[in-house]
């Protein structure tokens, strides 16, 4: 039996049969249309409301940190968390190439150059060791701080990825950025619910951001949001989020340049109540991957990618890593044709033509692994249905 056929296979054995299976779909069998009528029946739908409020303090908890500040999608959480960071024209922020390309993209926002490094296997994320080496080669200490000396630029931050809900090694990736003056911003926009040795990720950046698309572990319809242990930077978060608008009871003063990023009500209305399930959604998300675990480990050519040794994965998306990459599209043209949506990682980023000029460090892992993952069905009812 080919590989495609054996995979394919696999599936059908996990997965409930229907003609079509999504690869994440969202949930609704809460308090949505209670939260989200109740914003219609009282008129507060935009960005003021009881909502926004609870739905800042409840991500807050949840994340285990003293400040959430909500925003229309997670890519303006990045770009607002980078700025507050410091980052500007002219700057290099270092992050991984194997990312959603928001987080390219928001660095880009300010000015700034995406600067590559190589990833690690066992998370999918920043590799501590890969970035400080490339830092000591490429790292110069100048009166104004950290430049790259092949460039002259400013090295003005670093930015992990979270990839699929996975964590990365944040102790040893602060450890190295505190090494070299760099402030970490925590793109955790896929990996709500997933732990390290039991606290949340996403707290332990100077900022972090979250992501709450359609697609996501629980969904605002769109949505995200800038997490920060600082009352300062919450405080100049959602004021710059917020047009800059300063408080009067009828005047319009604006004091800065600003973002018209603040979360509706209603959109945090379907928010609240999606995060009252966090913890469902994770047990079955992570009940599904363990079925997988098991049904894939007879596979030759194929395995499972699981959570590294003391994190508890959210299981965002699930994903398989294949020994071939001439494998990949007919096991993507198999599964898809038979109603199994999947999808390939993302193009990295420095193979995409807007990026292809960024510096970068040796991405040998990268480059690897880029042809050979495949994310297959990952929505929490699966699991309902398969214990059924």
């Amino acid at each position: 039996m080919s590989l495609p056929d054996a995979i394919l296979g696999t599936l059908r054995a996990v997965l409930p049969a229907a003609p079509f299976t999504p690869l994440h779909e969202p949930e609704f069998r809460g308090h949505e249309w209670d939260y989200v009528k109740d914003c219609i029946d009282t008129g507060w739908v935009s960005s003021v409301g009881a909502y926004v409020d609870r739905f800042e303090r409840d991500l807050a908890a949840a994340c285990g940190t003293a400040h959430a500040v909500a925003v229309v999608n997670g890519t303006a959480a990045l770009h607002v968390a980078l700025e507050l960071a410091g980052v500007g024209a002219g700057d290099e922020v270092l992050c991984p190439s194997i990312t959603f390309i928001a987080t390219a993209n928001a660095i880009s926002y300010c000015g700034a150059v995406p600067h590559f490094v190589d990833i690690e296997e066992a998370s999918l994320g920043l590799d501590p060791q890969a970035l400080e080496r490339h830092l000591e080669q490429i790292a110069e200490q100048t009166a104004d701080g950290w430049r790259n000396r092949l460039t002259g630029r400013r090295l003005a931050a670093v930015v992990p990825v979270h990839v699929f809900g996975h964590p990365v090694r944040m102790a040893e990736l602060q450890a190295v950025a505190a090494r070299f003056g760099l402030p970490v911003i925590e793109d955790s926009t896929e990996a709500l619910g997933s732990t390290v040795n039991g606290k949340p990720v996403g707290g332990d950046g100077l900022l972090g951001t979250l992501s709450f698309n359609g697609n996501k572990i629980i969904t605002s319809g769109g949505g995200g949001a800038i997490l920060t242990n600082d009352p300062d930077l919450a405080r100049r978060a959602k004021h710059r989020t917020t047009t800059a608008k300063k408080p009067h009871r009828w005047d319009f003063v604006h004091d800065e340049t600003a973002y018209n990023y603040r979360l509706p009500n209603l959109n945090a209305a379907l928010g609240c109540a999606q995060l009252e399930r966090l913890d469902d959604f994770t047990a079955r998300k992570r009940t599904l991957a363990g079925r997988y675990a098991d049904a894939f480990r007879p596979l030759s050519g194929v395995r499972f990618f699981e959570e590294r040794p003391g994190t508890t994965g959210n299981y965002w998306l699930n994903a398989i890593l294949l020994d071939d990459a001439e494998q990949r599209d007919p096991v993507l043209a198999t599964l898809n044709d038979a109603g199994f949506q999947s999808r390939p990682l993302w193009t990295p980023m420095h193979q995409l033509d807007m990026y292809r000029a960024c510096p970068r460090a040796d991405l040998s892992v990268s480059d690897a692994l880029s042809g050979r993952l495949v994310n297959i069905p990952s929505s929490p009812k699966l699991a309902d249905a398969v214990a059924s």
